[in-house]
């Protein structure tokens, strides 16, 4: 391989790393998330101890629904960080393919199809994972809310 054989290489890696930037913004906003999850859960135990019997109930249900969350977001978080590893491997194999004289091999085609299907599906997985914990959030927020509406006398 040639230095002016490397820049039809650089431009098809222009996609995969553009998917990189992207996901990895992506992925700072779900570990955000994932810190407030666990800051939130921390501060709901705490006042759970604290709290008397009769008040005990919305605050366990609020503890399950965060620990839902934190499993949503983890697994979003996991498919994202799949993503990202499915993309820098699509990079390595559009560079190595011409350096071992692949191009012309039907699996070559095969195996960056592959990759960057899979880089796909999972920042598709990931966002729909991550869509399911901001509604499970709003299922908190809920049961924080609900009041008593009933008129005392």
């Amino acid at each position: 391989m040639i230095t002016q054989d490397l820049v039809p290489t650089l431009q098809r890696s222009i996609g995969p790393v553009i998917v990189i930037s992207g996901v990895g913004l992506i992925l700072l906003s779900m570990t955000n998330r994932f810190g407030r999850v666990i800051d939130r859960t921390r501060a709901t135990v705490t006042a759970l101890r604290k709290a008397c019997p009769e008040n005990a109930e919305p605050i366990r249900q609020q503890l399950d629904i965060l620990r839902r969350r934190a499993r949503t977001v983890r697994t979003a978080i996991t498919f994202a960080s799949t993503s990202l590893l499915l993309a820098a491997i699509l990079i390595i194999s559009l560079f190595l393919i011409p350096i071992l004289d692949l191009e012309q091999k039907p699996l070559a085609a095969w195996v960056i199809v592959i990759l960057f299907s899979g880089c796909m599906l999972s920042l598709i997985a990931s966002l729909v994972t991550f869509i399911i914990d901001i509604n499970q959030s709003l299922a908190a927020l809920e049961i924080e809310t609900d009041f008593d509406d009933k008129p005392t006398i």
